[in-house]
C-alpha cells in the first residue's frame, strides 16, 4: 500500500486550509493513506472500454440521401381522405368537457 510522505501531507493541509494544530497528524496521515489505498483498488479495474460503446451508433451509409423530393399535391391528398378541407385535416376533438 502506498503512503503519503510528510511533505505531501503538509501540502494537502495547506491546500485544504487545515492547520497542523487543528488535527492529530497521526490520525490524519492514516486517513489519507487509506484514501490513497482506495485508488490502488480502483486502478485494478479495467477502464479501457470505450463508454460510448453502450450507445447505439448510426452509420452515415445507412441514412437516406439528402435530396429534395416532390411532396404530396392537394388533389392526391383529397383522394386519400374525405376529412381534408381548405388545406387542413379534420381530426377528432381532443379537449372537451371531460378534460
Amino acid at each position: 500500500m502506498k503512503t503519503v510522505d510528510e511533505t505531501t501531507l503538509e501540502n494537502l493541509l495547506y491546500l485544504s486550509r487545515l492547520s497542523p494544530e487543528s488535527t492529530d497528524m497521526a490520525t490524519l496521515k492514516k486517513q489519507v493513506d487509506e484514501i490513497v489505498g482506495y485508488f490502488d483498488v480502483l486502478s485494478k479495474y479495467d477502464d479501457s472500454e470505450n463508454p460510448y460503446d453502450a450507445y447505439p451508433s448510426t452509420e452515415a451509409e445507412k441514412l437516406r440521401d439528402d435530396s429534395i423530393v416532390e411532396g404530396l399535391n392537394i388533389p392526391a391528398v383529397k383522394q386519400v381522405t374525405d376529412k381534408f378541407m381548405d388545406g387542413y385535416f379534420q381530426v377528432p376533438k381532443v379537449l372537451g368537457e371531460g378534460a
